[in-house]
């Protein structure tokens, strides 16, 4: 099985997690942490850094590694490094996708959220 190297951004702001939301794809209007793919010669941080910038318009600094989420969907495995980051300049523009929220800790499984983006949920619960 094929495996696809990804990573995402946990951005926190005032104990709220933005979440964003698919306008494309396979996973059209699934709720996800917003990030992509890892290009050959990058870091995960680098990856993180570049893709925020196309997607959200958004400079990051990318902190923490919070997990690793391994998942397999029927295609493909999804090797998904989850970093906690902060916004240093821009304000999360939506470039790509087609809505997103702040959700706090008691809101969290009020959006549909893609398989493996679930498996961090209780996770980040207890960062809120």
């Amino acid at each position: 099985m094929k495996t696809i190297n990804v990573v995402a951004a946990i951005i926190i702001k005032n104990g709220k997690i933005f979440a964003t939301q698919r306008g494309y794809g396979k996973f059209k209007d699934g709720w996800e942490f917003p990030g992509g793919k890892i290009e050959e010669g990058e870091t995960p941080q680098e990856a993180l850094e570049r893709e925020i910038k196309e997607e959200l318009d958004t400079v990051i600094e990318v902190e923490e590694l919070v997990d690793t989420v391994e998942y397999d969907y029927p295609e493909f495995h999804l090797s998904m490094k989850c970093y906690l980051c902060n916004v240093i300049q821009g304000t999360l523009k939506l470039c790509e996708h087609k809505a997103a929220k702040w959700l706090g800790k008691e809101a969290l499984n009020s959006v549909d959220w893609l398989p493996a983006d679930i498996a961090l949920i209780e996770r980040l619960r207890r960062l809120l």
